[in-house]
Protein backbone atom coordinates (compact mmCIF):
# COMPACT_ATOMS: atom_id res chain seq x y z
CA UNK A 1 0.00 0.00 0.00
CA UNK A 2 1.33 3.78 -0.80
CA UNK A 3 1.96 6.71 0.55
CA UNK A 4 -1.24 7.96 -0.95
CA UNK A 5 -3.35 4.60 -0.02
CA UNK A 6 -3.18 5.85 3.39
CA UNK A 7 -4.08 9.20 3.01
CA UNK A 8 -7.19 8.22 0.92
CA UNK A 9 -7.99 5.23 3.77
CA UNK A 10 -7.46 7.71 6.26
CA UNK A 11 -10.01 10.45 4.46
CA UNK A 12 -12.18 7.21 4.10
CA UNK A 13 -12.05 6.45 7.55
CA UNK A 14 -12.59 10.13 9.13
CA UNK A 15 -15.48 10.18 7.06
CA UNK A 16 -16.83 7.24 8.17
CA UNK A 17 -16.44 8.25 11.77
CA UNK A 18 -17.97 11.59 11.34
CA UNK A 19 -21.34 9.99 10.62
CA UNK A 20 -23.75 10.33 13.54
CA UNK A 21 -23.65 7.42 15.68
CA UNK A 22 -21.31 5.54 14.04
CA UNK A 23 -19.65 2.59 16.59
CA UNK A 24 -16.45 1.85 16.77
CA UNK A 25 -16.35 -1.49 15.58
CA UNK A 26 -17.55 0.01 12.06
CA UNK A 27 -14.18 1.63 11.75
CA UNK A 28 -12.20 -1.52 12.53
CA UNK A 29 -11.94 -2.68 8.65
CA UNK A 30 -10.07 0.28 8.24
CA UNK A 31 -8.39 0.01 11.50
CA UNK A 32 -7.21 -2.99 10.42
CA UNK A 33 -5.38 -2.22 6.92
CA UNK A 34 -4.14 1.29 8.60
CA UNK A 35 -2.23 -1.55 10.87
CA UNK A 36 -1.50 -3.95 8.58
CA UNK A 37 0.37 -1.06 6.66
CA UNK A 38 1.96 0.68 9.47
CA UNK A 39 2.90 -0.89 12.68
CA UNK A 40 4.48 2.07 14.00
CA UNK A 41 1.36 4.19 14.23
CA UNK A 42 1.85 7.07 11.63
CA UNK A 43 5.40 6.45 10.72
CA UNK A 44 5.02 8.26 7.52
CA UNK A 45 3.37 11.14 8.86
CA UNK A 46 -0.32 11.23 6.80
CA UNK A 47 -2.43 11.07 9.64
CA UNK A 48 -0.56 13.95 11.24
CA UNK A 49 -1.06 15.61 7.43
CA UNK A 50 -4.58 15.30 7.61
CA UNK A 51 -5.00 16.55 11.13
CA UNK A 52 -3.14 19.57 10.60
CA UNK A 53 -4.51 20.07 7.51
CA UNK A 54 -7.72 20.32 9.28
CA UNK A 55 -7.13 22.98 11.60
CA UNK A 56 -7.42 25.86 9.50
CA UNK A 57 -10.96 25.52 8.80
CA UNK A 58 -11.48 24.62 12.85
CA UNK A 59 -9.49 28.31 13.46
CA UNK A 60 -11.37 30.27 9.84
CA UNK A 61 -14.58 28.87 11.90
CA UNK A 62 -14.52 30.30 15.03
CA UNK A 63 -12.70 27.08 17.08
CA UNK A 64 -9.95 27.78 19.55
CA UNK A 65 -6.98 25.39 20.54
CA UNK A 66 -8.45 25.05 24.02
CA UNK A 67 -12.16 24.71 22.67
CA UNK A 68 -11.03 21.64 20.37
CA UNK A 69 -9.00 20.02 22.73
CA UNK A 70 -12.09 20.00 24.91
CA UNK A 71 -14.46 19.04 22.66
CA UNK A 72 -12.27 16.14 21.81
CA UNK A 73 -12.51 15.29 25.23
CA UNK A 74 -16.28 14.67 25.34
CA UNK A 75 -16.70 13.21 21.84
CA UNK A 76 -13.88 10.77 21.70
CA UNK A 77 -11.56 10.45 25.15
CA UNK A 78 -9.33 11.66 27.43
CA UNK A 79 -6.74 10.06 25.24
CA UNK A 80 -7.94 11.80 21.92
CA UNK A 81 -7.75 14.98 23.58
CA UNK A 82 -4.04 14.17 24.26
CA UNK A 83 -3.61 13.12 20.60
CA UNK A 84 -5.21 16.72 19.32
CA UNK A 85 -3.30 18.48 21.76
CA UNK A 86 0.01 17.14 20.23
CA UNK A 87 -1.31 18.22 16.66
CA UNK A 88 -2.29 21.26 17.60
CA UNK A 89 0.85 22.55 19.55
CA UNK A 90 3.05 21.13 16.23
CA UNK A 91 0.75 23.07 14.04
CA UNK A 92 1.12 26.51 16.46
CA UNK A 93 5.12 25.96 16.48
CA UNK A 94 5.78 25.75 12.88
CA UNK A 95 3.15 28.71 12.54
CA UNK A 96 5.97 30.15 14.49
CA UNK A 97 8.60 29.09 12.69
CA UNK A 98 6.84 30.97 9.64
CA UNK A 99 6.66 34.01 11.33
CA UNK A 100 3.09 34.08 10.90
CA UNK A 101 2.45 36.63 13.79
CA UNK A 102 1.86 37.00 16.94
CA UNK A 103 -1.32 35.23 18.70
CA UNK A 104 -3.85 37.39 20.64
CA UNK A 105 -2.77 36.54 24.18
CA UNK A 106 -5.68 35.09 25.09
CA UNK A 107 -4.72 32.06 22.24
CA UNK A 108 -1.36 32.23 23.29
CA UNK A 109 -2.40 31.41 27.07
CA UNK A 110 -4.12 28.35 25.28
CA UNK A 111 -1.10 26.94 23.31
CA UNK A 112 0.68 27.48 27.00
CA UNK A 113 -1.71 25.29 28.88
CA UNK A 114 -1.55 22.28 26.26
CA UNK A 115 -0.28 19.10 27.60
CA UNK A 116 3.73 19.33 26.74
CA UNK A 117 5.99 16.29 25.32
CA UNK A 118 3.90 15.20 22.54
CA UNK A 119 4.37 17.01 19.15
CA UNK A 120 3.17 13.84 16.35
CA UNK A 121 1.25 11.38 16.27
CA UNK A 122 3.82 9.21 16.24
CA UNK A 123 5.20 10.65 19.74
CA UNK A 124 1.25 10.51 21.05
CA UNK A 125 1.09 6.68 20.57
CA UNK A 126 4.65 5.91 22.03
CA UNK A 127 3.35 8.34 25.03
CA UNK A 128 0.19 6.70 25.54
CA UNK A 129 1.55 2.80 25.30
CA UNK A 130 -1.54 1.35 23.05
CA UNK A 131 -1.64 -1.29 20.60
CA UNK A 132 -1.49 0.41 17.33
CA UNK A 133 -5.28 -0.58 16.37
CA UNK A 134 -6.07 1.37 19.17
CA UNK A 135 -4.47 3.94 18.10
CA UNK A 136 -5.34 4.21 14.59
CA UNK A 137 -8.94 4.16 15.83
CA UNK A 138 -8.38 7.48 18.06
CA UNK A 139 -6.92 9.05 14.90
CA UNK A 140 -9.86 8.26 12.96
CA UNK A 141 -12.33 9.38 15.33
CA UNK A 142 -10.82 12.49 15.89
CA UNK A 143 -10.14 13.06 11.81
CA UNK A 144 -13.70 12.31 12.15
CA UNK A 145 -15.06 15.01 14.79
CA UNK A 146 -12.99 17.31 12.95
CA UNK A 147 -15.13 17.08 9.77
CA UNK A 148 -18.17 16.76 11.63
CA UNK A 149 -18.13 20.20 13.97
CA UNK A 150 -19.77 23.25 12.60
CA UNK A 151 -18.71 26.58 12.41
CA UNK A 152 -18.96 28.91 15.86
CA UNK A 153 -18.91 32.37 16.34
CA UNK A 154 -15.78 34.42 15.85
CA UNK A 155 -14.49 35.04 19.57
CA UNK A 156 -10.87 35.77 18.55
CA UNK A 157 -8.96 36.18 15.11
CA UNK A 158 -7.90 33.10 13.69
CA UNK A 159 -4.18 32.88 12.80
CA UNK A 160 -5.00 34.02 8.67
CA UNK A 161 -5.91 37.14 10.56
CA UNK A 162 -2.62 37.91 13.12
CA UNK A 163 -0.40 39.93 11.02
CA UNK A 164 -3.33 41.93 9.19
CA UNK A 165 -4.38 43.48 12.80
CA UNK A 166 -8.12 43.47 11.54
CA UNK A 167 -9.59 42.35 14.76
CA UNK A 168 -10.38 43.82 18.00
CA UNK A 169 -8.16 41.74 20.52
CA UNK A 170 -8.63 41.82 24.36
CA UNK A 171 -6.03 44.09 26.14
CA UNK A 172 -3.44 41.87 27.92
CA UNK A 173 -3.79 41.98 31.55
CA UNK A 174 -6.77 42.50 33.76
CA UNK A 175 -8.51 45.61 34.31
CA UNK A 176 -9.44 44.81 37.57
CA UNK A 177 -8.01 46.29 40.90
CA UNK A 178 -5.11 44.05 41.59
CA UNK A 179 -5.97 44.32 45.38
CA UNK A 180 -9.74 43.70 45.14
CA UNK A 181 -9.15 40.78 42.91
CA UNK A 182 -6.21 39.33 45.27
CA UNK A 183 -9.07 39.72 47.95
CA UNK A 184 -11.69 37.72 46.03
CA UNK A 185 -9.23 35.15 44.86
CA UNK A 186 -8.44 34.78 48.55
CA UNK A 187 -12.16 34.83 49.55
CA UNK A 188 -13.28 32.44 47.16
CA UNK A 189 -10.24 29.69 48.34
CA UNK A 190 -11.22 29.84 51.79
CA UNK A 191 -15.20 29.22 51.12
CA UNK A 192 -13.86 26.50 49.09
CA UNK A 193 -11.18 24.50 51.66
CA UNK A 194 -13.41 25.45 54.74
CA UNK A 195 -15.51 22.65 56.18
CA UNK A 196 -17.73 24.65 57.66
CA UNK A 197 -20.92 25.71 55.79
CA UNK A 198 -21.25 28.62 57.63
CA UNK A 199 -17.62 29.75 57.00
CA UNK A 200 -18.25 29.05 53.39
CA UNK A 201 -21.57 31.18 53.41
CA UNK A 202 -19.78 34.44 54.48
CA UNK A 203 -16.75 34.36 52.78
CA UNK A 204 -18.39 33.57 49.49
CA UNK A 205 -21.34 36.54 50.64
CA UNK A 206 -18.35 38.64 51.01
CA UNK A 207 -16.81 37.76 47.13
CA UNK A 208 -20.01 38.51 45.89
CA UNK A 209 -20.50 41.86 47.69
CA UNK A 210 -16.91 42.90 46.56
CA UNK A 211 -17.58 41.95 42.80
CA UNK A 212 -20.96 43.72 42.65
CA UNK A 213 -19.87 46.96 44.13
CA UNK A 214 -16.11 47.08 42.39
CA UNK A 215 -18.93 46.35 38.97
CA UNK A 216 -20.72 49.67 40.02
CA UNK A 217 -17.54 51.81 40.66
CA UNK A 218 -15.51 51.21 37.76
CA UNK A 219 -18.70 51.46 35.81
CA UNK A 220 -18.80 55.37 37.05
CA UNK A 221 -15.28 55.91 37.05
CA UNK A 222 -15.50 55.00 33.64
CA UNK A 223 -18.07 57.04 33.04
CA UNK A 224 -16.36 60.19 34.24
CA UNK A 225 -13.43 59.60 32.83
CA UNK A 226 -11.72 58.60 35.75
CA UNK A 227 -11.56 54.86 34.68
CA UNK A 228 -9.68 52.20 32.02
CA UNK A 229 -13.19 52.37 29.44
CA UNK A 230 -12.65 48.64 29.38
CA UNK A 231 -15.29 47.14 26.27
CA UNK A 232 -17.18 44.20 25.88
CA UNK A 233 -15.67 40.82 25.96
CA UNK A 234 -16.40 37.56 24.38
CA UNK A 235 -15.21 34.48 26.24
CA UNK A 236 -15.91 30.44 26.18
CA UNK A 237 -16.26 28.38 29.58
CA UNK A 238 -16.12 24.85 29.23
CA UNK A 239 -18.32 22.63 31.04
CA UNK A 240 -17.52 19.10 31.78
CA UNK A 241 -20.20 16.02 32.39
CA UNK A 242 -21.85 14.88 33.71
CA UNK A 243 -24.89 16.89 34.21
CA UNK A 244 -23.85 19.80 31.62
CA UNK A 245 -26.65 21.55 31.13
CA UNK A 246 -27.19 21.85 34.86
CA UNK A 247 -24.25 23.39 35.71
CA UNK A 248 -24.46 25.55 33.07
CA UNK A 249 -27.77 26.77 34.89
CA UNK A 250 -25.57 27.84 37.73
CA UNK A 251 -23.16 29.94 35.61
CA UNK A 252 -26.43 31.33 33.94
CA UNK A 253 -26.97 32.11 37.46
CA UNK A 254 -23.61 33.57 38.68
CA UNK A 255 -23.55 35.78 34.82
CA UNK A 256 -27.12 36.91 35.22
CA UNK A 257 -26.58 38.57 38.65
CA UNK A 258 -23.23 40.44 37.36
CA UNK A 259 -24.18 42.00 34.14
CA UNK A 260 -22.67 38.76 31.79
CA UNK A 261 -24.87 37.32 29.53
CA UNK A 262 -24.49 33.64 28.93
CA UNK A 263 -25.11 31.29 25.80
CA UNK A 264 -25.14 28.06 26.07
CA UNK A 265 -23.79 25.35 23.67
CA UNK A 266 -25.09 22.33 25.26
CA UNK A 267 -23.92 20.02 22.43
CA UNK A 268 -20.60 20.86 23.34
CA UNK A 269 -20.57 21.71 27.18
CA UNK A 270 -19.53 25.29 25.61
CA UNK A 271 -21.01 28.41 27.53
CA UNK A 272 -20.00 31.76 26.31
CA UNK A 273 -19.81 34.91 28.60
CA UNK A 274 -20.42 38.04 27.18
CA UNK A 275 -19.93 40.95 29.07
CA UNK A 276 -17.37 43.64 30.08
CA UNK A 277 -13.93 42.30 30.95
CA UNK A 278 -13.91 43.12 34.54
CA UNK A 279 -17.41 41.19 35.18
CA UNK A 280 -16.04 38.81 33.18
CA UNK A 281 -13.10 37.82 35.14
CA UNK A 282 -14.89 38.04 37.68
CA UNK A 283 -17.75 35.67 36.71
CA UNK A 284 -15.35 32.82 36.12
CA UNK A 285 -13.97 33.26 39.55
CA UNK A 286 -17.09 32.80 41.12
CA UNK A 287 -18.52 30.12 38.98
CA UNK A 288 -15.32 27.72 39.79
CA UNK A 289 -16.22 27.88 43.44
CA UNK A 290 -19.46 28.11 43.34
CA UNK A 291 -19.24 24.55 41.28
CA UNK A 292 -17.02 23.20 43.28
CA UNK A 293 -19.24 24.33 46.46
CA UNK A 294 -22.47 22.31 44.75
CA UNK A 295 -20.27 19.41 44.15
CA UNK A 296 -19.27 18.93 47.60
CA UNK A 297 -23.01 19.79 48.57
CA UNK A 298 -24.31 16.97 46.12
CA UNK A 299 -21.66 14.41 47.21
CA UNK A 300 -22.53 15.12 51.15
CA UNK A 301 -26.73 14.67 50.19
CA UNK A 302 -25.88 11.62 47.83
CA UNK A 303 -24.25 10.09 51.09
CA UNK A 304 -27.05 10.77 53.23
CA UNK A 305 -30.02 10.45 50.89
CA UNK A 306 -29.18 6.70 50.03
CA UNK A 307 -29.70 5.00 46.12
CA UNK A 308 -31.82 7.64 45.31
CA UNK A 309 -29.63 10.84 45.76
CA UNK A 310 -27.24 9.10 44.03
CA UNK A 311 -29.74 8.43 40.49
CA UNK A 312 -29.08 10.80 37.63
CA UNK A 313 -32.57 12.56 37.95
CA UNK A 314 -31.92 13.59 41.46
CA UNK A 315 -28.51 14.83 40.76
CA UNK A 316 -29.59 17.19 37.95
CA UNK A 317 -32.73 18.33 39.74
CA UNK A 318 -30.19 19.27 42.69
CA UNK A 319 -28.11 21.47 40.51
CA UNK A 320 -31.02 23.43 38.77
CA UNK A 321 -32.66 23.80 41.86
CA UNK A 322 -29.36 25.25 43.71
CA UNK A 323 -28.32 26.86 40.73
CA UNK A 324 -32.32 28.93 40.76
CA UNK A 325 -31.95 30.05 44.12
CA UNK A 326 -28.32 30.93 44.09
CA UNK A 327 -29.63 33.42 41.19
CA UNK A 328 -32.24 34.72 43.84
CA UNK A 329 -29.69 35.40 46.39
CA UNK A 330 -27.04 36.65 43.80
CA UNK A 331 -29.77 39.26 42.65
CA UNK A 332 -30.68 40.12 46.03
CA UNK A 333 -27.10 41.11 46.80
CA UNK A 334 -26.51 42.75 43.70
CA UNK A 335 -29.65 45.04 43.95
CA UNK A 336 -28.86 45.77 47.78
CA UNK A 337 -25.28 46.63 46.53
CA UNK A 338 -26.72 48.50 43.95
CA UNK A 339 -29.30 50.79 46.46
CA UNK A 340 -25.83 51.69 48.29
CA UNK A 341 -24.38 52.66 45.76
CA UNK A 342 -27.07 55.08 44.71
CA UNK A 343 -26.83 56.21 48.24
CA UNK A 344 -23.34 57.90 46.74
CA UNK A 345 -23.88 58.09 43.11
CA UNK A 346 -27.73 59.68 43.49
CA UNK A 347 -28.79 59.82 39.67
CA UNK A 348 -25.62 59.41 38.09
CA UNK A 349 -26.12 56.19 38.98
CA UNK A 350 -28.94 55.04 36.63
CA UNK A 351 -28.59 56.34 33.05
CA UNK A 352 -24.55 54.34 33.20
CA UNK A 353 -25.58 51.08 34.79
CA UNK A 354 -28.65 51.15 31.94
CA UNK A 355 -26.33 52.27 29.05
CA UNK A 356 -23.67 49.36 30.54
CA UNK A 357 -26.44 46.40 30.16
CA UNK A 358 -27.27 48.13 26.87
CA UNK A 359 -24.09 47.80 25.51
CA UNK A 360 -23.97 43.99 26.73
CA UNK A 361 -26.57 43.48 25.01
CA UNK A 362 -26.00 44.56 21.67
CA UNK A 363 -23.08 42.70 21.33
CA UNK A 364 -25.15 39.41 22.37
CA UNK A 365 -27.33 40.43 19.09
CA UNK A 366 -24.48 40.81 17.42
CA UNK A 367 -22.58 37.21 18.04
CA UNK A 368 -26.09 35.19 18.33
CA UNK A 369 -28.49 36.78 16.20
CA UNK A 370 -30.46 33.77 16.37
CA UNK A 371 -30.77 32.84 19.99
CA UNK A 372 -33.38 30.08 21.30
CA UNK A 373 -34.44 28.56 24.83
CA UNK A 374 -34.49 25.34 25.20
CA UNK A 375 -36.35 22.59 27.60
CA UNK A 376 -35.21 21.13 30.84
CA UNK A 377 -34.51 17.52 31.32
CA UNK A 378 -36.89 15.23 33.72
CA UNK A 379 -35.70 16.36 37.30
CA UNK A 380 -36.10 14.38 40.88
CA UNK A 381 -38.24 16.83 42.82
CA UNK A 382 -36.61 15.57 45.96
CA UNK A 383 -33.25 16.47 44.10
CA UNK A 384 -34.61 19.62 43.50
CA UNK A 385 -35.45 20.43 47.35
CA UNK A 386 -32.36 19.18 48.54
CA UNK A 387 -30.60 21.90 45.78
CA UNK A 388 -32.43 24.57 46.90
CA UNK A 389 -31.44 23.45 50.69
CA UNK A 390 -27.55 23.33 49.33
CA UNK A 391 -27.89 26.66 47.68
CA UNK A 392 -29.86 28.26 50.92
CA UNK A 393 -26.38 27.38 53.02
CA UNK A 394 -24.26 29.34 50.26
CA UNK A 395 -25.96 32.18 51.18
CA UNK A 396 -24.24 35.20 49.20
CA UNK A 397 -25.50 38.15 51.50
CA UNK A 398 -28.90 39.03 50.77
CA UNK A 399 -30.07 38.29 54.75
CA UNK A 400 -26.95 40.60 55.38
CA UNK A 401 -27.95 44.23 56.37
CA UNK A 402 -25.79 45.91 54.27
CA UNK A 403 -22.53 44.99 52.01
CA UNK A 404 -19.15 45.99 52.38
CA UNK A 405 -18.15 48.18 49.50
CA UNK A 406 -14.51 47.41 47.69
CA UNK A 407 -12.53 49.22 50.23
CA UNK A 408 -14.03 46.94 53.21
CA UNK A 409 -11.65 44.66 54.55
CA UNK A 410 -12.39 41.04 54.68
Amino acid sequence: MTADEVLMLLQAGGRLAAEPGVQAAELDPVVARLVRRDTGVDSDGRAQQVLTEALPRLWEGGWQPADVVHVARRRVSQRGARLVAAVVAAEAGAAAGAAAGAPPEAWAAQLAALPSGHRSVTEWWQGERIEPAAAWRDVLRVIGLFRALPRLEQLLPPPSGWSAALWPVEASGSETDGKVLHRIRSLLAKAESTEFAEEAEALTAKAQSLMARHAIDTAVLAQRGNGSPAGVVARRLHLDDPHTEAKAAVVQAVGTANGVRVVLLPTFGIATLVGFRDDVDLVELLVTSLLLQAARALADAAHSGGARARSTPFRRGFLYSFAQRLEERLTQAREQATAEARADYGAELAPVLAARSAEVDRAVEELFPSLRRRGGSTVDPAGWHAGRRAADQADLGSDRRSLPSAAGSP
